[in-house]
């Protein structure tokens, strides 16, 4: 079993993407502590968990809540010993286009699903800084990677998730702490009204799952962008083109096709990268 020993936090537990994560976690040796605004969902999936002779335990509470974490984690701590894993799977929708949407809504998305996450993982963060190990997964999305008709407040709040994982995959390095994103597709009750039957008996949680433990197993990578749905995994990459100096009072629009030619596109290793090919850039213009 490749995680006999290791204690993970799964948030949005009580079903869908969250069950699945945590039953296989479970599967694989992990105590599991389960979060869900559902206390009942979240039991019924530890007392499942228990059945099969794993360990697990509900904690009821939401994760923009920082008590509730605070809570969550002590009772991990306490029952457990550590916490290792945390994967950041809670989240809502409250899909409007842009000039329809209630801007409570969109807070209420981003506080979910982005300050959420941050809160969670803020609450390990030194606990696996000072045992030197954690895995940690933000969920993502392809709409925040690449737009979606209709959820301007998902996109944003998943395309943050992607930034949050870049910076603290190299702050937690030197810890043993690694960190990536997952970008899921799956039949759960966020997704019942966006495909049709077919699609959805093709898109099982269980299906998605494996990758989860890729990603939070001893061998994970970090900084990793995994999409998976059906069975089928991908990986996304934010790149850097190589582009072009353009002079002075010169229109940029112009150049357009020459600055995001992806010949030779690179995958900046941290941020500054960007800037050290641009004054590089100025450096051989004179």
């Amino acid at each position: 079993m490749k995680l006999r020993g290791r204690t993970a936090i799964v948030t949005g537990a009580g079903a869908g993407l969250g069950r699945s994560h945590a039953l296989l976690l479970a599967g694989q040796g992990a105590n599991l502590v389960l979060n869900d605004m559902n206390g009942d969902n979240a039991e019924a999936v530890a007392t499942e968990i228990r059945d099969k002779a794993g360990n697990a335990i509900a904690s009821q509470g939401s994760v923009t809540s920082e008590a509730d974490v605070a809570l969550m984690v002590e009772r991990a701590s306490a029952e457990f010993g550590s916490v290792d894993i945390l994967v950041n799977n809670a989240g809502i929708l409250r899909d409007k286009t842009f000039a329809k949407m209630d801007l409570a809504d969109f807070r209420k998305v981003v506080d979910v699903h982005l300050m959420g996450s941050v809160i969670c993982t803020k609450a390990v963060w030194e606990l696996m800084r000072e045992q030197r190990y954690g895995r940690i997964v933000m969920t993502t999305s392809s709409s925040g990677l690449y737009g979606n008709f209709g959820q301007s407040n998902y996109g944003a709040a998943k395309m943050a998730l992607v930034g949050l994982m870049q910076t603290l995959a190299l702050e937690g390095d030197k810890y043993g702490i690694k960190v990536n994103c997952l970008a899921p597709t799956a039949a759960t009750g966020m997704t019942a009204d966006l495909f049709d039957a077919d699609v959805l008996a093709r898109l099982s949680p269980e299906a998605v799952s494996p990758g989860v433990l890729a990603l939070v197993a001893e061998e994970a990578p970090t900084r990793t962008i995994l999409c998976a749905g059906g069975g089928h995994f991908a990986q996304a990459h934010v790149t850097l083109t190589k582009g072009i100096r353009v002079a002075n009072g010169d229109d940029v629009a112009q150049h357009f096709g020459a600055i995001g030619n992806r010949t030779g596109e690179s995958v900046p290793t941290y941020g500054f990268a960007q800037v050290e090919q641009e004054v590089e850039s100025a450096k051989r213009s004179g």
